[in-house]
């Protein structure tokens, strides 16, 4: 498998062995992970992972404080409406259209759920707005299921480390699932896009301060820049 433009090109298959001393180590102790995404409700998250696609939690957490005070259920929301949505979110990419998809999916989950949240992937897919990632978050953050919701994050250190290679987000996740030990599959979502947002970062790895390096199939590793100590 070739990497286009852009991509990071697949390392060499992580062995299986070292799958699980691997995400002990860049577990680093945190045995219960969360995400980093501000809700107080399972509607709140739902909305809050739809609106963060291509955008960062840091700018989705800086607008969900007004619009959850203003629409903080599935009722309130679909009576705020489009335009009512979007005036809390446009400083967020696609707010457009993630308006749209919000007033929809909360009519729809009145409709449908009666304003409670799902626990099946079907129901959650068949929301405006909502695909696999999405769905993927909420299974495992609200209803503890074992899934693996692959983010640019994610799709980046399947390949690079080389724990579950893949050309698409589906391949890598459906690799995951397989090369995972069942009992870590769900902090392991988690602990992957957390490693991915602080060490293992898309344009310079700081494979010098990754407690995973022993494991990770990446070469050549970067060193610490000059100054700084190698902390793996």
């Amino acid at each position: 498998m070739t990497a286009k433009p852009g991509e990071i090109a697949p390392s060499k298959p992580m062995k299986k062995a070292d799958v699980a001393p691997f995400l002990t180590a860049i577990a680093a102790g945190n045995d219960d992970p969360r995400t980093e995404l501000d809700y107080g409700t399972p509607f709140q998250l739902l909305i809050a992972v739809m609106l963060s696609a291509q955008t960062t939690d840091i700018a989705v957490n800086k607008v969900t404080p007004a619009l959850f005070a203003a629409a903080p259920d599935a009722a309130s929301m679909a009576a705020l409406g489009a335009e009512g949505i979007g005036a809390h979110i446009k400083s967020i990419g696609l707010w457009q259209a993630k308006a749209k998809n919000a007033a929809a999916l909360s009519q729809q989950l009145l409709e449908r759920h009666g304003g409670e949240v799902p626990g099946e992937r079907e129901a959650l897919e068949a929301l405006p707005g909502v695909g696999r990632k999405t769905a993927n978050v909420v299974l495992n953050e609200i209803f503890g299921l074992p899934t693996m919701a692959v983010d640019t994050h994610i799709l980046r250190l399947g390949n690079r480390t080389g724990i579950a290679p893949g050309a698409t987000p589906r391949a890598v996740e459906e690799g995951l699932l397989k090369r995972i030990p069942k009992e870590m599959l769900k902090p392991a979502h988690l602990w992957l896009i957390l490693h991915g947002r602080y060490v293992c970062k898309a344009r310079k790895p700081e494979c010098w301060r990754c407690a995973g390096a022993p494991w990770c199939s990446f070469k050549p590793k970067p060193t610490a820049p000059a100054g700084l100590k190698a902390t793996p």
